[in-house]
Formats: structure tokens, sequence, C-alpha cells
């Protein structure tokens, strides 16, 4: 696979959008100042309104000063060059001003240019923009990137999944899902297949639970409305959470190549025990109800905590405690792997003391924790910690999620992105917690959660 693409036009549907400014703008521009983006290339903004190819670049202009990497003077220039919009929005009545403008962008990157569609507009316009493309033209060759949720409901994820493919080949389809761009996440399978240490305590006898905890000290007053009509289950669970789990507890691949990750990161999903919702907690936290945007008497969760379980032989008996929520007491993303105590020769050891923990959070780290004898003339245990930041590295150069994630898009690499038949058995194990999910349970704003959820399982943060 080549390491540098080719001519590129990378179409960015919702171009003025919130994800857009905040992710997709700023990663680009990234690329850009690393010199990973092609020679060649040109990016064009889609959206309903009128705006003019200057005050489009404007917007971008105040997104990266307001988001970064700041722009700066000779590198903004040569980017800003490039960048265009299409108005008049996009569906398969009217593609609006975007045939018009894709045809100009053609003319100076040659008619061989590789075509990337990158999708950031809200879930529910995934099939008219989709069937769009396919009816204008716009879907042969072309690379989609689709964001999360991919679908909200398992019968939505069918419908959407066979609507896709009618018009897009599988390989032409690049699911997102940042949590697999970050640095640490990947380490969650690099450090375990690269040292014989780690994989051999990879497994039931050896771990007695594994934590996934995404707390956030952020609530939702940016994107209420989107928010109120998807909550934590559907934003973090049956997505983020749900993949970082396989990644920890798949089966080593055949190879590290783009088709042997994936197929190992599916299996294991497959092997997901169906979710008892007796075994979920979700909150609702105090205020949340007088948010604009937050319909009356709301019942959407904002937090949730769920025991998972995975059917087979390596991972049986072994629970999987994931959790998240907003304006919880801290902001924190880690993958904790709890080892069990010892058997023998001392008469007892304090809980969860051992503890290899992977921190998502920025450019990544591992953590080690273990019991340790006190320097001293007695013999008494500490604990004691250790920590290896993985951007002090030697030679290390971390990239944020998403930049990692769109230059696989335009290398054609697709081994972080999720295939359907792992999402759909991500419905299925979400299925019975939608079909009857408790009531959410109140919770102040600053704490660990619902008071239930400490009964649900013994957590390493917050306890």
């Amino acid at each position: 696979m080549a390491k540098t693409p080719g001519p590129t036009l990378f179409v960015l549907f919702g171009a003025t959008g919130d994800l857009a400014r905040r992710m997709v703008l700023p990663a680009f521009y990234t690329l850009a100042a690393e010199g990973l983006l092609p020679d060649d290339w040109i990016l064009v903004g889609n959206g309903r309104g009128d705006v003019t190819h200057e005050n489009f670049r404007k917007h971008v202009h105040d997104a990266l000063t307001e988001f970064g990497p700041a722009p700066a003077k000779g590198p903004w220039k040569e980017f800003a060059s490039r960048l265009r919009f299409a108005g008049g929005g996009f569906n398969s009545d009217d593609p609006g001003s975007l045939l018009d403008v894709i045809a100009d962008a053609r003319s100076s990157l040659g008619s061989s240019a590789q075509l990337v569609h990158y999708l950031a507009i809200p879930p529910v316009a995934f099939p008219e923009t989709t069937e769009a493309l396919g009816k204008h033209g716009l879907a042969d060759g072309a690379r989609v990137v689709y964001e999360k949720p991919y679908g909200t409901s398992p019968s939505s994820f069918r419908s959407l999944n066979r609507l896709v493919h009618r018009v897009l080949k599988e390989e032409q389809v690049y699911r997102i899902d940042h949590f697999l761009g970050k640095e640490a996440t990947q380490n969650l399978h690099v450090a375990r297949f690269a040292n014989e240490a780690l994989a051999a305590l990879w497994n039931r006898d050896h771990i007695e639970s594994v934590q996934i905890d995404v707390p956030e000290t952020l609530g939702v007053e940016d994107r209420a409305g989107f928010y109120d009509a998807t909550g934590a289950v559907l934003d973090m669970l049956v997505t983020h959470l749900f993949q970082v789990a396989a990644e920890v507890a798949m089966e080593p691949p055949a190879s590290l190549g783009a088709a042997d990750l994936q197929t190992a990161r599916e299996k294991v999903i497959r092997a997901f025990r169906p979710i008892d919702p007796a075994e979920v907690v979700l909150g609702q936290y105090t205020g949340y109800k007088s948010i604009k945007g937050v319909k009356r008497g709301s019942k959407t969760d904002t937090y949730v905590a769920a025991k998972l379980w995975i059917d087979n032989p390596r991972w049986r008996g072994v629970p999987f405690l994931l959790r998240t929520g907003k304006r919880l007491a801290e902001s924190r993303q880690v993958v904790s792997l709890v080892l069990k105590r010892p058997a023998g020769p001392f008469a007892s050891l304090p809980s969860q003391s051992n503890v290899l923990t992977f921190d998502l959070a920025g450019d990544g780290a591992i953590d080690l924790s273990l019991l340790v004898k006190r320097p001293g003339v007695a013999l008494e245990l500490d604990p004691g910690s250790v920590r290896l930041p993985l951007s002090e590295l030697p030679q290390a150069e971390p990239l944020p999620p998403y930049v990692r994630l769109i230059h696989d898009v335009l290398l054609g690499d697709r081994s972080l992105f999720t295939r359907p038949d792992g999402l759909s058995a991500t419905w299925k194990t979400i299925g019975p917690l939608l079909d009857a999910p408790p009531a959410p349970a109140a919770y102040a704003q600053g704490s660990w959660g619902p008071a239930q959820a400490r009964k649900l399982a013994p957590w390493l943060l917050g306890s």
C-alpha cells in the first residue's frame, strides 16, 4: 500500500456544523501541517447555506483559531487556497451546487483523483445522502466515511446497512469510531502481542475484571438536541466502549493487516452476551431537564454503568465493567485490567492493587500498579506504580485520533474502522437493554453517578 496518497478530492458534508468545526477541519489542517496530505488535493465543504468560497475559508480559519491548531500565516495561505464550498444542500432531487464545484475541482486535480466523502452530518441524514451519492454518480470508486452512531436501533442499523450496500461496496465504507484511532487504544493489542509477559496474563486465569471508564465533567449544553435523542447508551456504550472492549478481548489475529485485525475484533464481539438490564444502572444528572433543547420530562440517560460478559474460553466469568457519563467528578479515559490476588503465602492482600492501566486520553500512557515491600525492617506492603507516557518514547510522533483515521482513509487502510458483522453483533448485545431500560436514577453534578452503580461493581475510579 502506498504511504503517500495520490491526488484527492475530499467532500465534507455538514462542513459548517459542530463536528466539522471541532474535529474534522482541525484534523485536516494538522495533516497539512505535518505533510501527510497528498501533493494535490482540494477540500469541498457542503451545506444548505449559500456560502461563498471566501466566507467558507473564514469559517475554517475561525474554527482553527478556536479549536487549534492555530493557522500560521504561510501554511494557512496554501491551505486556504485549496478550500471550496458548495451550497444549496445535497439530496436525490437537488444536488445544489456540489456537482458543479466537484467538476471544477476535478479540472484542477485530474479525472482520476480519489474521491472521499465525509458525512459529518446527523445520523438521520445518512440514508438520504447515501442515496443521493448513488443517484448523482458520486459513489463509483469513492471512499465514504460515516460517523457514529451507525444506526440508532437494531432495525435502523439493518435498514441503513442494506441501503449503503446497495450504493457502495463494503471496501468503500469507513465507519469511524475515533476511540479506535487513539494511540493507547492501539497499544491494547500491540503491547499484548509484542510482550510475552502481558500475553501470558491476558486471560481469565489471571484477570479478575476489565474496567473501561470514560467519565466526563462536561455537560450537553452545546448539543442538547442531538444528545436528548440519543443518550449515553447509544452515544458511548454501543459505540466506543464496546469497540474498546473488543480491542481488549480479541484473540491474536493472523496478522496485523486490516482484514485480519477487523476479523479478530468482530469475532469476539459476536461472543458478547446480550446485556442483562438487571446488570445496568442508568442515570440522569440533576438540572439536565432545564437545558434548552431538552424535551420536557425527558428520560434520556446521561450516565450508564453496565456489566458485559464474553462467552468464550479466554474470558468466560470475567466481568467487563463499562461506565461513562456526563457531569461526573473527573474526565478520564482509562482501561484497567485488574489482576487476581495470588494464592499464598500472604494471608490477605488488598483487592484491586495489581492493575495494568491504559490511559487513552491525549497521547496516551501505560500504568502498572503493584504491591511491593515498603523499605524498612518490617515486612509491610505498599502499592507502587510506574507510568510510561507514550509521547516520551524516542522519535514519538503522536497524532490525534481523527488525524490518524482520516489519514488512514486517504491511504485506503480500513484496519481501525468497524465492519457490519461486528456492528450487527453489538446491536444484538444491547437489544435487551433497549427493549427494557431501567429508569434513570438522578445523580448530583460533580459526583461519580448514581449510588446504585457502586453496588453493581467495585469500581477503581471513584471508589
